[in-house]
């Protein structure tokens, strides 16, 4: 049975409002087209969530389309724990203190 529910960290979700604002600031209209493709992302993983590979140890990747961003994952018993929504070229691993919080 796959998992039902969606649980975005603070960090994740603080990512997220970041790039979107950037991508806004950058061109009109680019912020919410990034904003629509993580929820496709998001949704991907939700219906096929040990489809996509590992990162690093039990986290999962899956890449955001027409962006360079990628939904850092795991899977749980009844839950998806998105970690983070990390650009694929900065400050690779930055995300790997959070599994320590993602487990308790």
């Amino acid at each position: 049975m796959n998992p039902v529910n969606i649980e975005i960290s603070e960090f994740a979700q603080k990512e997220l409002e970041e790039a979107v604002l950037y991508y806004e600031l950058e061109q009109y209209g680019l912020g919410q087209r990034f904003k629509g493709e993580v929820r496709r992302t998001i949704d991907r993983i939700k219906k096929y969530p040990t489809s996509w590979p590992i990162e690093r140890g039990e986290v999962r990747k899956c890449f955001v389309h027409r962006f360079p961003y990628k939904v850092l994952y795991s899977v749980q018993e009844q839950n998806i724990v998105i970690l983070a929504i990390a650009h694929q070229h900065r400050r690779p691993g930055y995300w790997i203190d959070r599994l320590k919080d993602s487990n308790k």
